[in-house]
């Protein structure tokens, strides 16, 4: 059982990593539309009669969804009765689930009524926390906790600050690159890092563009002294050192497909790269916030 169990919990994380790209294909080829306003048929048929590009990258996204919704389903039930004794087990199987049917509905409002840049933008953020909680269920399922002693982790005060302040930080940068697509910013500045060389923005997607970018440099400030801080003083806490080495890559990888994205004119390969680079991000910081819940000492160490 425990076998089938991870090779499931593998399965359904690959279904939410799938889920997360289809999501980012369709805003970034403009394919939100490709079935009209139906949900959840495209232009009210079973079988549509008139195929274009858009529609097969919709429709291909309804399915992957609607598919990775059963596994989730059964990823949640099954882990809820294998391991449902460890104590972060049923929260991550109830967040799983529902923030997977907040992203349908969310998805499914904007094809029917339609939505803001504002409103859309939340839609990458809820699929992140779908994303990260089924890829904490199959860490646990993995018993990677057990394999790097995260029962006995000893943080203080300040890397704690640092890991619930990058995690919730994290969710600005996110929010600000979503509403950069879709307000069609991605190229309103052509140079890096800034807009025209020196100068200031004028226009409201430049301005959307800068305010993504301070952003996302803020972060990495943040992470590269966690790792600093990680480095001094958690050498031996393995999951603490590892988990902000993983971050600061992920965070290099994330800011350089940035700059390619706009180097290449919105290259679909760079662009999904990014999208990618950041959900592994979250997933890493959303592991450190689980391992720093479980230190019940709180000892007064850096």
């Amino acid at each position: 059982m425990q076998r089938g169990l991870k090779v499931l919990s593998v399965i359904t994380t690959l279904a939410m990593l799938f889920i997360l790209l289809g999501g980012a294909l369709v805003t970034k080829t403009g394919s939100g539309m490709g079935c009209g306003r139906s949900w959840p048929l495209c232009h009210g048929e079973l079988i549509p009669s008139n195929i274009t590009p858009e529609l097969i990258i919709e429709l291909a996204h309804r399915v992957v969804t609607g598919v990775g919704g059963f596994i989730v389903l059964a990823l949640c039930i099954w882990s809820w009765i294998v391991i449902g004794h460890i104590r972060e087990t049923k929260f991550l199987a109830i967040m799983s689930l529902v923030f997977l049917i907040l992203q349908a509905l969310l998805g499914a409002g904007a094809v029917v009524w339609g939505q803001s840049d504002i409103i859309m933008a939340l839609h990458f953020g809820v699929s992140l926390v779908s994303f990260a909680s089924v890829l904490l269920l199959t860490l646990l399922i993995f018993e990677v906790d057990k394999k790097l002693d995260a029962d006995n982790v000893s943080i203080g005060k300040t890397m704690r600050g640092f890991i619930y302040g990058t995690l919730a930080y994290s969710f600005i940068v996110v929010y600000s690159g979503a509403f950069v697509r879709h307000t069609e910013s991605s190229l309103a500045c052509p140079d890096v890092p800034f807009c025209y060389g020196t100068n200031m923005p004028t226009q409201f997607n430049e301005w959307v563009q800068m305010a993504h970018r301070m952003a996302a440099g803020l972060i990495f400030v943040l992470i590269l002294i966690a790792f600093i801080h990680a480095a001094k003083h958690y050498r031996d806490q393995k999951n603490i050192y590892y988990g902000w080495l993983a971050s600061l890559v992920l965070v290099c990888l994330q800011a350089l497909s940035g700059v390619l994205v706009v180097y290449t004119k919105l290259s679909l390969f760079f662009s999904l790269s990014h999208s990618l680079f950041i959900s592994c991000l979250f997933g890493v910081l959303s592991y450190l916030v689980m391992v720093a819940s479980r230190d019940k000492k709180k000892k007064r160490i850096q």
